[in-house]
């Protein structure tokens, strides 16, 4: 019987610093860059719903900078529960998918684009080279689940789910205030 190696916390709570530094560029460059790049977005991708340019032009610093600290709670329970759980917990590995994931659409959006895209420096730098070291660290584990298309659609719902999630707490909390 394999004996299963300990996973350390720089993998479990790396996750939260790796998405930090990702959200940090997020936070510095997704308000202006909207602002300046959506009328011409509008124009290249005219077939997209006129209600997803008007909710995308709708979004302000301060909810947009609310939105990214909820999200921060997210990611600190994922990774709360994966540190607790010695990296087994599908919370966990889920979330550190969907990261890894979201720097590849990342990449995407700046690659269909032709231009930089907030979040597409750090992507590369950052969100996917820690998402594939970590991956290994769990893999020497022993604890890394099989990766199945599956999981990787469950993870790409994962991180819809709490941008939605996040989006709308913080639009409701804008309405409040």
């Amino acid at each position: 019987m394999k004996r299963e190696a300990v996973v350390d916390a720089s993998v479990t709570f790396g996750l939260l610093a790796a998405w930090a530094v990702h959200d940090t560029e997020e936070l510095v460059t997704v308000p202006r860059w909207v602002r300046t790049r959506l009328p011409e977005l509008r124009e290249r991708f005219p077939r997209l719903p006129e209600t997803l340019w008007r909710q995308v032009g709708s979004v302000d610093a301060r909810e947009f900078t609310t939105a990214v600290a909820a999200m921060a709670v997210v990611v600190a329970a994922a990774a709360a529960d994966g540190h607790r759980t010695g990296g087994r917990s599908t919370v966990y590995q889920t979330a550190l998918d969907a990261f890894g994931l979201h720097g590849v659409v990342h990449l995407a959006q700046a690659a269909v684009l032709r231009s930089y895209t907030p979040g597409s420096v750090t992507s590369p730098l950052v969100v996917i080279p820690f998402t594939l070291w970590a991956r290994t660290r769990l893999r020497r584990a022993g604890v890394l689940r099989p990766t199945r298309a599956r999981d990787m659609a469950l993870a790409l719902t994962f991180a819809a789910a709490a941008a939605t999630g996040t989006h709308a707490l913080a639009r409701s909390l804008q309405r409040t205030h």
